[in-house]
């Protein structure tokens, strides 16, 4: 079984910078790349970005130069550094670990945390 559970979310005024951390236990983790991903009210999950086992960061366009995706493979600890926070950026983060393979699309993860909620005021 595996675990994930985010931290770090709050709220923030535009312009602001928050950190996410996910904390992965069970037999997860070793090997598999992890991502990031949101869902704000009345909108689908989407991708924000990724990170591979070996460390190599995909981002999608609307917070390249923002967000920097990082991990621990020794504290099996994923983390998002947000900054440069816009109010679009508002919504509930989660971590994912991914199958293998691609990693831009809620269906390539098969676990998931519970949420954070980031809120970024105007």
């Amino acid at each position: 079984q595996v675990q994930l559970v985010e931290s770090g979310g709050g709220l923030v005024q535009a312009g602001g910078s928050l950190r996410l951390s996910c904390a992965a236990s069970g037999r997860t983790f070793t090997g598999r790349a992890m991502g990031w991903f949101r869902q704000a009210p009345g909108k689908e999950r989407e991708f924000v970005t990724a990170i591979s086992w070996g460390g190599r960061p995909y981002y999608t366009d609307s917070v390249k130069g923002r967000f920097t995706i990082s991990r621990d493979n020794a504290k099996k600890t994923l983390y998002l550094q947000m900054d440069s926070l816009k109010p679009e950026d508002t919504a509930v983060y989660y971590c994912a670990q991914g199958r293998g393979g691609s990693y831009s699309s809620p269906d390539d993860m098969d676990y998931w945390g519970k949420g954070t909620l980031v809120t970024v005021s105007s």
